[in-house]
């Protein structure tokens, strides 16, 4: 549908631009020169106002243009690190013309559009906005211009894999980051089955990078759903103003250094760019790159069940550890479980299990049952090395297609793709293997208008659940023999019997428990045998030593019949069988979901002269189709919609008032519709000074995950918050019993440790009822202070104070099923599986509150010298309830320093930036602990090789090689040092 709409537009323009066609009217040709040393500029955008007809230098200096309007006309001169010109053109035939532009430190010069999606200048931005244009980003510090971004003020950057960023902005970070919209030349870059932004994993290049917006703060106002704390635009080059051929690499090293998680690997890049026009009427564009290195390892053993160690007061390992980057260990439960369901009868098999099993001193290992103890015991673990893909690769392509109709009009076509192997962390690591996303855009621009419609299809291709592979491989063992018992010599066991094979993990963890009622009975040479309940009269100190000894032993028996070495051939074949088969069956998904947009904004600036208005609307589908492996799609794809219309004016007062609004209305088809305003003035104190004032709104739909998602974990269900999914799990809540999931963990906990069923420790969920998820809300005031003292120092100050309604969060259900006479069964709550335990998506009923400041000084000392740099400071103030997850994520305090010379001398130029924040409080459904603090130093050295168009930079990212982490979960970073070449033939 919006194909065929948007060919009826093209249509219906072409008509009008082949009515308008005209011979030229006014003729205008010259040449360009460097003001410095009176040679040539080549490559300089000439462009003629309020239209889209444009050219470029020759390797002359030279250009030439035919416009359909008669004088006067009005062009627009700039070059990247030149002084940007308009001239006058009054005569129908103007010939010989010389234009000469001097150099710029272009401080405070920048125009940007995304603050009110229309030009404007920097200074007098309504809102907050940083931008980094060409020369920022070919002589950024950061080993690529994506990572440079983190240097930006109020922008905060988590990182799960070497070639995989997130970027966010005031609170609320994380690896995957919903509340925050980026777009790549009007395309929204999130993948339809995740909603949120992959980074610049199908981004352009740094030879194809124009420049790169971002709004810290709510934008929803212009930029609909999700724009909720930020917004970053990445706008590449137009192959009319920029032409030729242009190529790129990089050749690098990481893991460095005797502390380095591996041996030192090489990495590469390399990319190539070429365009060209054609009689200023079509021109084309066309970009591969291709990156490949040896990612950041995950080693952190963080136990993220420390603090329910029973062993930590005799200094023992964890029983029932869950380490970070160890996988296999998620699989646990409690001893006492498996002992009160084996003495109490819950379990007849288990029963039958400990009852078969004499301790060689007269008793049944059942009689033993009772005194295991309420300790969680988890299954030996792999190392993430063993189970991840870790050969990091990005291969991206890229075309463009552009046809001016005429003067006015040009249309476009865009494609976009990235392919390849990362890691995402998220509430589990996930393999990102042999992925694929890819984007078609099709466009029309004029001077004062633009219509597109594109569409976004993502491959999960091999990607696969990394902790979900561990437990796949244990089973997998098991079936393949792991549980051979009887080819145990007689003088290593320490168990007549075991479950027969073929059976799930938990027969792992049943050897366990019969390996520890195995030392109970018999103790060794130190600590003698009991007899049943005699550990139980115990002190608390030989207690302890008993449980440390048997914990011990046990651990060492299932490692020995069970365990299983990477690089052997039960390892391999082990993990060969698992990986096939997609969830709930095997680790993989099959998502290949889609989303497909329309957009539309009209400004009126050529029919209104006292104000400034623009009007906007969209409209977006949702194409979800995972194959049941993240959605509710088994009978097929689901399909959401939501559509948007926006307005915007703006009116100076005066010389010194300027005031602006927008009205945005948005409406899911889920969901009630959302209306956002935006207020906002600025006041120009001064010339080059000036104050801004704003009420900015936002808000964000749940998820497709949030609304759909419908997936078997094992341990419970996570269902979407949608009245489909609770009616259909969790009917009738007043009639039924369902338990808040908090209540039923020290129910069971009661359990283990007494063997009795005390159901006055339960809590029914909530009131008895259930409520649809609904979109989260934000207002945000903001004041901030922007100047350009001198031409030589920038300021921009900012304080924001947001608070947040609705917070879209998730709450933990338990099922009891009914014992017959109306009353709950109270057996049926003593252990989670899918099928009575759920996760589903909801809402907060409290406000949550932050606050922040930021302020950036960038001062120009002389002869090219300059020095940059911003503090942040981001605080959470409180809203959440007591055992909610605190995902503000955010350090309190940050900093970082530039320092530069681009043009040291005619070809040296160096860049260097000092990066610090404090360390802070990181809680996520992955893992919850603190980040440390950490700084680093990033920085590059240029020279250029005239005689070869190319310039040579030698540089490095945390160049001390002091490993950091940006998030708990995420591998320690350490030093890239590398060495690179651009050729680019229209340098100057």
């Amino acid at each position: 549908m919006i194909v065929k709409l948007f060919k009826k537009i093209c249509l219906l323009l072409l008509m009008v631009g082949s009515a308008s066609w005209v011979m030229a009217q006014t003729t205008v040709s010259g040449k360009i020169l460097d003001g410095s040393n009176g040679e040539a500029l080549i490559g300089v955008n000439v462009l003629v106002k309020g239209t889209v007809l444009g050219t470029i230098t020759n390797v002359e200096g030279e250009f030439k243009l035919n416009i359909k309007s008669a004088p006067p006309v009005s062009l627009v001169i700039s070059s990247v690190g030149f002084e940007r010109q308009e001239i006058q053109i009054t005569e129908a035939n103007t010939s010989g013309l010389e234009i000469i532009l001097t150099e710029s430190t272009m401080l405070g010069q920048e125009v940007v559009v995304s603050a009110s999606r229309v030009e404007e200048s920097i200074l007098e931005s309504p809102v907050s906005i940083e931008k980094m244009d060409i020369l920022d980003i070919v002589n950024t510090s950061a080993d690529t211009y994506y990572k440079a971004i983190a240097n930006l003020k109020g922008v905060d950057v988590t990182s799960s894999s070497i070639n995989f960023q997130i970027i966010n902005a005031r609170g609320f970070g994380s690896t995957g980051n919903t509340r925050f919209v980026q777009l790549i030349d009007g395309m929204d870059t999130q993948a339809p089955a995740l909603n949120f932004p992959i980074g610049n994993l199908n981004g352009p290049s740094e030879l194809d990078v124009e420049s790169v917006e971002l709004i810290p703060g709510a934008s929803s106002a212009l930029y609909g759903p999700n724009a909720f704390n930020g917004v970053l635009l990445i706008n590449s080059k137009n192959a009319f103003d920029y032409q030729g051929l242009s190529a790129f690499f990089k050749q690098g090293v990481n893991h460095v250094g005797p502390n380095a998680d591996r041996a030192t690997s090489p990495m590469y890049e390399g990319s190539i760019r070429y365009a060209k026009a054609f009689n200023d009427k079509f021109a084309f564009k066309v970009n591969a790159s291709y990156s490949k290195a040896q990612d950041w390892q995950g080693t952190d053993a963080f136990d993220r069940n420390a603090a329910f160690n029973p062993l930590a007061g005799v200094g023992g390992v964890n029983p029932g550890a869950d380490r970070l980057h160890f996988h296999g260990d998620e699989a646990a439960a409690s001893l006492a479980l498996l002992g009160q369901a084996a003495a109490l009868g819950l379990n007849s098999g288990l029963q039958a299990t400990f009852r078969a099993n004499n301790t060689g001193n007269g008793f049944s290992m059942l009689d033993y049952a009772t005194d295991l103890p309420n300790h969680v015991v988890s299954l030996t673990p792999f190392e993430e090395e063993s189970l991840i893909n870790y050969g990091a690769e990005n291969m991206k392509a890229s075309a463009g297609l552009y046809y001016r109709l005429n003067d006015k009009v040009e249309a476009s076509y865009l494609y976009n793709a990235g392919f390849g192997t990362s890691i995402y962390t998220g509430a589990q690591r996930y393999s990102l293997s042999n992925f694929g996303i890819q984007q078609h855009r099709v466009q029309l621009r004029g001077d004062n208008f633009f219509v597109r419609a594109y569409g976004t299809f993502e491959n999960s291709g091999d990607s696969y659940i990394t902790e979900f592979l561990a437990l796949k491989m244990n089973e997998e063992f098991a079936n393949q023999g792991g549980l051979n018992f009887q080819s145990i010599p007689r003088s290593q066991r320490y168990v007549e019997f075991l479950p027969p094979p073929g059976k799930s993990v938990n027969n792992i963890l049943t050897s366990y428990a019969l390996a520890y009622v195995q030392f109970l009975a018999n103790g060794n040479g130190e600590l003698g045998g009991l007899a049943p309940g005699e550990i139980g009269g115990l002190d608390a100190a030989t207690r302890a030593q008993y449980e440390l000894a048997a914990h011990t032993t046990a651990r060492s028996f299932i490692d020995d019949i069970y365990n299983f070495a990477p690089g052997t051939p039960e390892f391999d074949a082990a993990k060969a069988a698992a990986i096939n088969g997609t969830v709930p069956n095997g680790p993989k998904f099959a998502d290949k979901s889609g989303m497909y947009h329309a957009e539309g904004q009209y400004d009126f600036k050529n029919e209104i002269d006292w104000m400034d208005l623009q009007v906007g609307a969209s409209f977006r589908t949702y194409n979800l189709n995972s194959q049941g492996t993240i959605f509710a799609d088994t009978a097929g794809a689901i399909q959401i919609s939501e559509f948007g219309a926006y307005a915007q004016a703006a009116k100076r007062l005066n010389d010194f008032v300027k005031l602006s609004g927008s009205l945005r209305y948005d409406k899911n088809q889920n969901f009630d519709g959302q209306v956002n305003p935006r207020l906002s003035s600025v006041f120009s104190v001064a010339k080059d000074h000036n104050i801004r004032v704003s009420y900015q709104t936002g808000f964000r739909v749940p998820t497709t995950q949030g609304q759909y998602i419908d997936l078997d974990v094992i341990s419970s269900r996570l269902l979407g918050g949608l009245p489909e999914f609770y009616e259909k799990y969790l009917p009738n809540p007043g009639e039924n019993f369902y338990y808040d999931q908090g209540s039923v963990l020290a129910y069971r906990n009661n359990f283990f440790s007494t063997g009795t069923f005390d159901t006055s420790i339960l809590e029914q969920y909530g009131d008895g009822d259930f409520e649809s998820v609904k979109p989260e809300r934000v207002k945000s005031f903001e004041v901030g202070y922007k100047s350009l003292i001198n031409n030589k120092l920038l300021i921009d100050a900012v304080y924001y104070h947001s608070t947040y309604t609705d917070f879209i969060t998730q709450i933990g259900v338990v099922v009891g099923a009914d014992n017959g006479t109306g009353s709950v069964n109270p057996a049926s709550l003593v252990s989670s599986s899918s099928s009575n335990t759920y996760s589903i998506y909801t809402n907060l009923n409290q406000q949550v509150t932050t606050q922040g400041a930021a302020i950036g000084l960038d001062y120009e000392i002389g002869k090219g010298y300059s020095v940059s740099g911003n503090y942040n400071w981001n605080q959470f103030i409180g809203g959440y309830d007591e055992g909610t997850i605190n995902d503000f994520n955010t350090p309190e305090h940050k900093f970082n320093v530039q320092f530069g010379n681009r043009k040291l001398t005619d070809r040296l130029g160096f860049n260097f930036t000092y990066r610090w924040q404090d360390a802070f409080r990181w809680e996520s459904a992955f893992a919850r602990g603190d980040v440390p603090g950490y700084a680093t130093l990033d920085g590059q050295i240029s020279y250029k090789i005239p005689n070869m168009k190319s310039i040579l930079r030698v540089g490095g990212s945390n160049l001390t090689n002091q490993s950091y982490l940006m998030t708990l979960g995420a591998p320690n970073i350490g030093a890239i040092y590398y060495i690179s070449i651009t050729f680019d033939e229209l340098m100057n």
